[in-house]
């Protein structure tokens, strides 16, 4: 091989100081500052340009980019590959894994793969069940369900070892998340099931569509009374509904999706429901960023990424973002310029 034309990148940095990665994210939130998140959704195309279109719009407005991992058990471009994508062209990807499609080998694998290439922040998800996608026929895997997943990871990044025992020679430098749904049955059992995931390893979460911000504030009481707010970052979901009917097909076909009554009437008392629903969305977001405990707000739209970047300009908060709190882990020492 001429070694002219091979080239090893140059050393990533060490963290900062009480940081485990790199992650623009990660600083952004222990700078105490609100953080947005977005999802691009994967396209079912093999051209990157189809990748690149997306992101660019919701570069300009997120702190990171969610690529989603076969959501609802449908085939599309990988999350691995579109990261691989994305990091080549200096975004700020969020690798998501589901554990329905990979076992532990694989996962272990990827989580040193998506590492080598700069990925910096790992959302672990169990994932839907192969009947609700469209090729029921497959075979779920579900070696590992969320909560292993964040202890192989965790494991593999603070004590350098894979699930076997093995040793690594370098350690994946990641930020770690899951996600969390505070409007499912039972309620009074989230919280708690918040604190599991982040005794697992989750130093971040991001939530579920919310559309009742009187429920929200109750499950975010409950996780400060817990001192959960203290020990995670916690990133709301938020979207627009298209329509009233879209939004009553979905709490009825959806599981896992609270949309109480009086948001449905607001949709139907519109002139334009649509435009409604993206005023809902930004009036939500503009509420959520006022709860104690919120850390951020994770903003979805199924290939709507031009949408989404319009909603998060229009509701303010790119132009309030100021120091809050943030989460010192224990015996962090802050950084020299201030971040940590």
């Amino acid at each position: 091989m001429n070694q002219d034309h091979f080239r090893l990148p140059a050393p990533t940095e060490p963290p900062l100081p009480g940081h485990s990665s790199n992650s623009r994210l990660e600083r952004a939130l222990r700078m105490g500052r609100f953080a947005v998140t977005a999802e691009l959704n994967p396209p079912d195309s093999a051209d990157p340009r189809d990748v690149y279109e997306r992101a660019l719009v919701l570069a300009e407005v997120c702190d990171a980019i969610n690529a989603t991992d076969a959501s609802g058990a449908n085939t599309h471009m990988s999350s691995m590959g579109i990261c691989a994508l994305l990091t080549h062209a200096g975004y700020a990807p969020v690798l998501q894994l589901s554990c329905r499609d990979r076992n532990r080998i694989a996962m272990q694998g990827d989580v040193l793969g998506a590492a080598a290439m700069g990925v910096s922040n790992i959302l672990c998800l169990t994932g839907d069940g192969v009947q609700a996608g469209d090729q029921p026929g497959a075979k779920g895997v579900f070696d590992l369900d969320c909560m292993s997943l964040l202890e192989t990871i965790r494991v593999m990044r603070d004590e350098g070892q894979f699930l076997s025992g093995r040793k690594l020679t370098s350690r994946p430098q990641v930020f770690l998340g899951a996600a969390a749904n505070p409007f499912a049955p039972p309620y009074d059992f989230r919280p708690v099931r918040l604190a599991k995931k982040i005794e697992a390893g989750a130093q971040f979460v991001q939530t579920q569509y919310c559309f009742d911000i009187p429920m929200l504030e109750r499950y975010m009481e409950r996780v400060r009374d817990l001192g959960l707010d203290e020990k995670c970052f916690i990133l709301v979901g938020v979207g627009p509904l298209a329509s009233a009917k879209a939004g009553r097909w979905i709490r009825t076909n959806v599981p896992g999706i609270h949309i109480p009554d009086s948001v449905i009437a607001r949709l139907e008392g519109a002139e334009n429901q649509k435009l409604e629903g993206k005023n809902l969305c930004i009036d939500m977001i503009q509420q959520v960023k006022e709860i104690a405990g919120v850390a951020g707000v994770h903003v979805m739209a199924y290939r709507q990424e031009a949408l989404v970047s319009e909603i998060i300009t229009e509701s303010g908060v790119l132009k309030s973002r100021g120091r809050g709190r943030r989460i010192r882990r224990n015996n962090e020492t802050p950084a020299a310029d201030g971040t940590a």
